[in-house]
C-alpha cells in the first residue's frame, strides 16, 4: 500500500504525514485518545483545504434552483427546438454567471482526497501485524521526528481498530445509528429549498406541465434522504470505528458550512 507511486506520493504520503503530526502533538501534551483527536483535527484540516471548492459548489447549486422557473418556461418556450433550447439555457447561465461542470467540482476534487484518506486511516486500523505496519509508516514520514513506535487505539471507551459487528459491546452498536442519522442530516441540509415564485395563473400551468419531472426529482430526493443514509450506517458497522469517526466529524463539518453559507 506504501509502495511509491502518483497517487501515494501525490495524496497519500502528505495526509499520512499529517495525521502522524497531529499524532505525535497530542501524544506530547499527554492527551488521553491522541490517535482519535489526530483523526479530527486531519479531517477538520481536510474539510477547511476543500471548503472553496465546497462553497463553489454550493453557490452554484443556489443559483441554478434560482432559475429553475426560467428554465423549465425556456423549455416549454423551445421543446420543439432543442438546439435553440440548448443556446438560451447557455446564454441565461452566462448572464447569471453559472458554469454548470463548476457544481460537480467538489466532488471531483475529494474523490482523490477519499481515497488517499481511507488508504491512511485502513493503514492505522484494518492490519494485524502492527509492528511490520509501523516500520512501513516510519519509511515515508518526512521527517525523523515524525516516526511513531506504536499506535494506542483507544479513544474514550472506544477501540478505532475494531468495528461495531466485531465489538461485542452494546454502545458500540449506536455508531452506525449515529453515523447514519448525521448522514441523513448532511443530505436533508444538502437538499435545496423549493422556491416559490407570485406568477399567478402562469405558475400553476407551468407546474401542471412539469408535474411528472416534478415528481420524479422529488421521489429521488427522498430516496437519497434515507437509502444514502442507512448505506453509510451499515458501512459504519462493518468497518473500524476510526473510519466512523472520520465520517462523523466530516458530516458535522458539512452540515455547519451548509447551513453557514445558506444563511
Amino acid at each position: 500500500m506504501l509502495s511509491p507511486n502518483f497517487f501515494t506520493t501525490i495524496f497519500v504520503f502528505p495526509i499520512l504525514n499529517l495525521l502522524v503530526f497531529f499524532y505525535k502533538i497530542f501524544l506530547f501534551i499527554k492527551i488521553p485518545g491522541a490517535f482519535g483527536l489526530a483523526i479530527i483535527a486531519l479531517t477538520a484540516c481536510i474539510r477547511l483545504i476543500l471548503h472553496p471548492f465546497f462553497k463553489q459548489q454550493l453557490e452554484t447549486s443556489k443559483k441554478m434552483q434560482d432559475l429553475k422557473p426560467h428554465l423549465d418556461r425556456l423549455s416549454q418556450k423551445h421543446k420543439q427546438d432543442k438546439k435553440k433550447l440548448q443556446e438560451e439555457h447557455m446564454k441565461l447561465y452566462q448572464q447569471a454567471g453559472i458554469n454548470p461542470a463548476t457544481g460537480c467540482l467538489f466532488m471531483i476534487v475529494q474523490i482523490p482526497v477519499f481515497i488517499a484518506l481511507y488508504n491512511t486511516l485502513s493503514l492505522f486500523l484494518l492490519n494485524g501485524n502492527a509492528t511490520k505496519i509501523i516500520a512501513q509508516i516510519n519509511k515515508v514520514v518526512y521527517h525523523p521526528i515524525l516516526k511513531i513506535q506504536a499506535i494506542d487505539p483507544w479513544f474514550f471507551g472506544f477501540n478505532l481498530a475494531v468495528s461495531p459487528a466485531k465489538s461485542g459491546q452494546w454502545y458500540y452498536y449506536l455508531l452506525p445509528i449515529i453515523t447514519a442519522f448525521l448522514q441523513y442530516l448532511q443530505t436533508q441540509a444538502m437538499t435545496p429549498a423549493v422556491a416559490t415564485h407570485p406568477e399567478g395563473e402562469m405558475q400553476k400551468k407551468d407546474e401542471k406541465k412539469n408535474e411528472s419531472g416534478d415528481d420524479f426529482q422529488k421521489a429521488m430526493s427522498t430516496q437519497m434522504k434515507f437509502i444514502f443514509p442507512i448505506m453509510i450506517g451499515w458501512f459504519s458497522y462493518t468497518l473500524p470505528v476510526g473510519l466512523s469517526l472520520y465520517w462523523n466529524i466530516f458530516s458535522i463539518f458539512s452540515i455547519m458550512q451548509y447551513k453557514k453559507i445558506k444563511n
